[in-house]
């Protein structure tokens, strides 16, 4: 089997985990990550050969700008100080106490070398913890956090990575000289986010074709990743920039088929890479095996000692963070998402896994320093850090689902009811203001006033029927039945034509661009 078959694998086993996962009630990045372990130790499956170097840019960007599909500006704004009490503050926090125990517990350990470990394992991963809490019905404010400090950790903490590699590369270190590392990072990430995000709109408008359009999405986290990289910048923040700017200014109600190939592709493409991703962590724990040179027991107590720290600080921190965030939230007017009780802090502090930029970050450790020595403790580091990647994920993803119904914490259905409602009322009332200003301009037969004030009114009855009373809900409900049978009748109709045409296909004679034109058009009516 050679890298071109594998990585085909992996493909396969992302799609596949998919449904097993819901099945067996499991996280898919878990199963997939299990799935890579079995197959590090067959025979016949290679040793990956991916250069560490590339698997940051080919790997994040498309799994950020996924995440960042699902969010918005506003619930960073509301949640900024839960996130950066998360994303920032617990970041130094957990690097700190890890270089400390590492630097203590593992010979020779040079304390440069300990503060790199410390902030390759500090991020939760956000691909992770995005994938297995929001499979869970866990409260929307419980996913946006752990999303925003998902997404933000990594630009701490890849910038502290950084930071302590060129220290223990070069045996120098200036604490001046690292904080302007940091805000010119962030500068650089969002002006080149900024950019990035105002060239696609323009692209967009010249583009025009929805196709193309979700095409130019594809490459545009590559884009803003690589040149923040190469502008000292941090890339991770630069596609955050990115991806946020353009949510917030290609929103286009009326583009229906543009949204719907957008989600769709941007979930195929989250999937695959996020089972790419994970297979390739529990395949490289074989070549992490090969590290130890006969220590295997003794680098794993080391990797879970810092478990352990992880895990522990986690906690610790959590809990005074909570209560004064609590306290805050009460004396002012946030709009903020908190953790509402002990259970969801519990949850919060559970969910917090390590995972694809852990990797990343490990494996990219350089070989040698300045003045060709070897790298002070890289294969105690890989060994440590991939021991904590694998417990935090692989324990921790697989009973978190039993922690959450242990703990009763679930999504208050009751409060997205209402705003459901809420939703279907407003979007009734612009329904039928605007029939209001198009029938004093224009004249309609009778029938036609009545059919569509009707249609205005199931704008939001379709929505939430719990809107309308009783009375109401019963006609409504026999309306949408004749509905439902007409509808049944013409996507039988339209199954026909498309039958019809598409046979037309495999005639001599017939055009297949011209067929696929015609098809396209009945399969855009079928959709409306």
């Amino acid at each position: 089997m050679d890298q071109l078959a594998l990585l085909l694998l992996l493909l396969l086993g992302a799609v596949v985990t998919v449904p097993l996962g819901e099945r067996l009630g499991l996280p898919a990045p878990v199963l997939m990550t299990l799935a890579g372990v079995g197959m590090a130790f067959l025979s016949f499956v290679p040793n990956v050969d991916i250069p560490p170097e590339i698997i940051l840019p080919a790997l994040l960007p498309p799994l950020l700008y996924a995440s960042v599909q699902r969010t918005s500006w506003r619930q960073f704004t509301a949640n900024k100080r839960p996130i950066f009490l998360l994303a920032v503050a617990l970041v130094f926090v957990t690097t700190a106490a890890v270089a400390a125990v590492a630097n203590a517990i593992v010979p020779g350990l040079p304390l440069a070398a300990a503060v790199a470990l410390g902030a390759l394992v500090a991020p939760p991963d956000p691909v992770a913890a995005t994938a297995v809490a929001g499979s869970l019905g866990l409260p929307r404010r419980l996913v946006s956090i752990l999303e925003g400090e998902g997404l933000f950790n990594d630009v701490t903490a890849i910038v502290l990575y950084h930071v302590a590699i060129a220290a223990a590369v070069s045996g120098t270190f200036s604490l001046p000289e690292a904080f302007g590392l940091l805000i010119l990072s962030a500068v650089v990430a969002v002006a080149v986010g900024l950019a990035v995000g105002w060239l696609t709109i323009k692209l967009m408008g010249l583009l025009g074709d929805a196709t193309l359009q979700v095409g130019l999405t594809l490459l545009v986290p590559f884009v803003s990743y690589v040149l923040a990289e190469e502008l000292m910048g941090s890339g991770v923040l630069a596609v955050l920039t990115t991806a946020l700017f353009l949510a917030e200014h290609t929103a286009d109600a009326d583009d229906v088929l543009g949204r719907l190939t957008g989600r769709s592709f941007w979930e195929i493409v989250d999937t695959l890479v996020t089972g790419v991703a994970f297979g390739l962590i529990g395949l490289e724990l074989h070549n992490v095996f090969g590290t130890s040179h006969g220590r295997g027991w003794q680098m794993a107590g080391w990797g879970l000692a810092v478990v352990a720290v992880v895990v522990g600080v986690r906690l610790v921190w959590l809990l005074p963070a909570t209560w004064l965030a609590k306290r805050l939230h009460t004396r002012r007017d946030y709009s903020e998402e908190i953790p509402t009780s002990w259970r969801e802090t519990v949850v919060m502090w559970w969910a917090g896994m390590r995972g694809v930029a852990s990797v990343a970050l490990a494996l990219a450790i350089p070989l040698e320093t300045d003045d060709g020595k070897p790298f002070p403790g890289r294969d105690e580091i890989v060994f440590i850090a991939f021991v904590v990647i694998m417990a935090t994920l692989v324990v921790q993803g697989l009973t978190l689902p039993w922690l959450v119904r242990k703990l009763g914490v679930r999504a208050d259905a009751d409060a997205e009811a209402a705003l459901e409602r809420d939703l279907a009322i407003r979007a009734a009332k612009a329904a039928r203001h605007r029939l209001k200003e198009i029938e004093e301009v224009e004249e309609f037969p009778e029938e036609v006033v009545e059919r569509l004030h009707r249609l205005a009114y199931d704008v939001g009855a379709r929505i939430s029927p719990d809107m309308v009373d009783e009375d109401r809900r019963e006609a409504y409900a026999k309306r949408a039945e004749r509905f439902r049978a007409v509808n049944r009748v013409q996507r039988e109709m339209m199954s026909a034509a498309r039958h019809a045409v598409l046979s037309a296909r495999s005639e001599s004679g017939t055009d297949p661009e011209v067929v696929d034109r015609v098809l396209r058009q009945l399969d855009v009516r079928s959709l409306r």
